[in-house]
């Protein structure tokens, strides 16, 4: 990239970003002086918004490159942890959300005090600050910054090395990402999400389009003959067991992270706890569902056409995407290309301050100061909060640079000290009314000194995937919770309280389209099959499934709008 190109990009970057940033602006001034308005967006999100930012904080830099080079290295196997999301946002729009909403909760550890007592909220609280303060917010910025680097070649661009030039993308990255998180709340960051999310999808159509007309000679549809006739297998989402995902984990552990993910991960359904009511968040959350099922299209595919236009030549699968995006976008777009880019980053990491921060102001600062706390002092807090986290988070994220192999590995697969038992607590409290306090103690005891032991002291004689890790300790945990509740039963029943601060009339057709939804989940692993694309042979079973499911679907909608009509 000569200089001219390079002002050129940099320019059209700083450009969009400024005009995303004056949106935000715009669409946040003045909302962010009270409690709602910084942490909950005033609880006034539609589901636009809502879908808009739940995809921006779920993808980032780092996904465009793994998942491509797992499609290029091995399948679309990985593309389990995107599409059976889908699933999981079906039990969030209606199973959590309705019970969040009712309950006007602000943080799910607030859930959890009511659901049991101050000190389950407090455990809960430690788990997800350690993980999100030591562990996720640095490495969100670490991979997202090696991203950038490895996308734009950014040490040659510079000329400066390659630490030096982690340094500066760290900090370039996490400063103006903070600046959203810092002075605009929540809000700020959904109306950005959803701004840079219109640019993802943008670019997640130009890019496998791009890559079959240079595949095809000038022809799409020949580029798609090319990926469906030669190495089909590359097009198989039924992962083996020496694929990156077998697909016998989607109905064991990937089942909980997904929950545990979509559910009640405090940073990504903060948005759904915004929302202005129960149908707008039901739409948002159902809507982000059908926009992960586009990830093997514009995040795998591209992969797929990387096998095929450089064989085996890459010396890394990570450089899959990375060359693909050089070599086939024109400069002119190479600027859109970064703005795009650095937005999905700034999602996750702002979007994991402002959570940070929500976290210890409600459920720490506030009961310290014995709830005797203005809403001004709350936010004032608040930003002073996300101004330390960011810092911390600049310092740590470049030293992960020199961890060795054991450290980042652990780094990897932290949330595996937390994710399952908040799972088991949640769900156990929401279905039951006698379970108490203590079984929730006693499984968020048992499973960190379990994961750490079967994961790292046991590691050499479990040989389990670590999917299938979690459903086990799932399994266990559920039966500590019941057993607590068979032998020491709460005296009083939990009673529910609601809280009606937002209409909590459901959306009519939650139910139709939760199940088109789930419809799409079943197709896509069915196109992407042996009996699929994967076979090169779309033969009698193939057509069959597709046309029971239609008329599945057809039944279902038919019933849905008649209901309503005669209602």
């Amino acid at each position: 990239m000569t200089g001219a190109e390079l002002i050129l990009t940099l320019v059209t970057c700083v450009v969009l970003m400024a005009l995303v940033a004056w949106v935000s602006y715009v669409y946040t001034r003045g909302s962010t002086q009270s409690k709602d308005g910084y942490f909950l967006a005033g609880r006034n999100l539609s589901g636009l918004f809502i879908a808009g930012s739940l995809l921006l904080t779920n993808l980032s830099a780092e996904q465009l490159i793994g998942l491509n080079g797992s499609a290029y290295g091995f399948n679309l196997s990985s593309m389990a942890w995107e599409v059976t999301a889908a699933v999981s946002t079906i039990a969030m729009a209606i199973i959590f959300l309705p019970k969040y909403l009712a309950g006007a909760f602000t943080t799910l550890p607030e859930f959890l005090r009511n659901r049991f007592d101050p000190q389950v909220q407090q455990m809960s609280l430690i788990l997800f600050m350690l993980g999100y303060g030591l562990v996720t917010i640095p490495s969100v910025l670490y991979s997202g910054s090696i991203a950038v680097i490895k996308l734009f070649d950014v040490p040659e661009l510079l000329g400066v090395g390659q630490f030096e030039a982690l340094i500066i993308t760290v900090l370039a990255i996490g400063c103006v990402g903070s600046v959203y998180a810092i002075f605009g709340g929540l809000k700020a960051v959904a109306v950005s999400d959803t701004l840079n999310g219109i640019g993802l999808l943008i670019v997640g159509i130009l890019v496998p389009l791009l890559g079959l007309y240079a595949l095809g000679g000038g022809s799409i549809l020949d580029g798609i003959a090319t990926i469906t006739s030669e190495h089909p297998e590359k097009l198989n989402a039924i992962g083996g067991k020496g694929d990156p995902t077998p697909f016998g984990t989607i109905f064991t552990g990937m089942i909980m992270a997904n929950l545990f993910y979509w559910c009640t991960n405090q940073y990504v359904i903060q948005r759904t706890l915004a929302a202005q009511n129960l149908a707008e968040g039901q739409k948002g959350v159902l809507f982000s569902g059908f926009l992960k099922l586009l990830v093997p299209f514009f995040m795998m595919l591209p992969g797929v056409i990387a096998f095929h236009l450089y064989g085996a030549g890459l010396t890394s699968i990570d450089l899959a995407y990375p060359q693909l995006i050089r070599d086939l976008f024109p400069i002119w777009l190479m600027g859109f290309f970064l703005a795009v880019l650095l937005g999905a980053v700034f999602s996750s990491f702002n979007s994991l301050l402002n959570s940070a921060a929500t976290l210890f102001c409600l459920d720490i600062y506030t009961p310290l100061k014995g709830g005797k706390v203005s809403e001004h002092e709350t936010v004032r807090m608040a930003k002073i909060v996300s101004v330390i986290m960011a810092i911390f988070s600049f310092i740590v994220a470049p030293l992960l640079y020199f961890a060795p192999e054991g450290l980042w590995q652990i780094i990897r697969i932290f949330t595996g000290f937390y994710n399952i038992p908040i799972v088991v607590i949640v769900l156990v409290g929401l279905f039951s009314k006698r379970i108490p306090a203590i079984g929730a103690k006693m499984v968020i005891i048992f499973h960190v000194i379990a994961y750490g032991l079967l994961k790292f002291a046991l590691d050499d004689y479990v040989t389990l995937h670590f999917l299938h890790l979690y459903a086990l300790l799932f399994t266990v945990e559920v039966g500590i919770m019941l057993l607590a509740g068979y032998l020491r039963p709460r005296p009083d029943p939990w009673v529910f309280k609601k809280v009606d601060i937002v209409d909590l009339t459901p959306w009519r057709y939650t139910v139709p389209v939760a199940f088109t939804l789930f419809s799409a989940v079943v197709l896509i692993y069915v196109l992407f099959s042996p009996i699929g694309l994967a076979g090169n042979n779309l033969g009698l079973l193939f057509y069959l499934i597709n046309g029971g499911v239609l008329l599945l679907n057809v039944s279902v909608w038919w019933r849905a709008i008649s209901t309503h009509q005669n209602a």
